[in-house]
């Protein structure tokens, strides 16, 4: 029951995420919102860890089992990619390369070393 009890919690959140993507006119997907709600049930205490932590684990755990059926569903999509796979591949470099900066930089101010030497 302990299980069943986290996986709601966790369902919960997903589907307020979905529930904000249909009625807010914003083009961000639901599984940001849902993520954005709780991050903030969590930082505010509404949702202690420990009443999601064994099932989180668990979807992490598994998380590459995960990515099997989008693999297989671009490879079966391969004809049409395969003209635009210089472009796809540009673009999935340059935004990962992007992200690791910003995060970097949103990180380091977050802990308070935004250029200050401590000591």
């Amino acid at each position: 029951m302990k299980y069943l009890k986290q996986l709601v919690i966790i369902l919960l959140f997903s589907f307020l995420g979905e529930l904000l993507q249909e009625l807010l006119p914003l083009p961000v997907p639901a599984a940001i919102y849902g993520l954005l709600l709780l991050f903030l049930a969590l930082t505010f205490k509404i949702v202690k860890p420990e009443s999601i932590k064994t099932v989180a684990g668990f979807l992490l755990n598994i998380m590459p089992l995960l990515f099997v059926a989008p693999g297989v569903n671009i490879l079966s999509h391969w004809g049409v990619l395969a003209p635009e796979i210089v472009p796809i591949i540009t673009v999935v470099l340059l935004s990962t390369v992007i992200v690791l900066a910003v995060s970097g930089l949103v990180t380091k101010l977050l802990l308070g070393k935004g250029g200050k030497e401590n000591g």
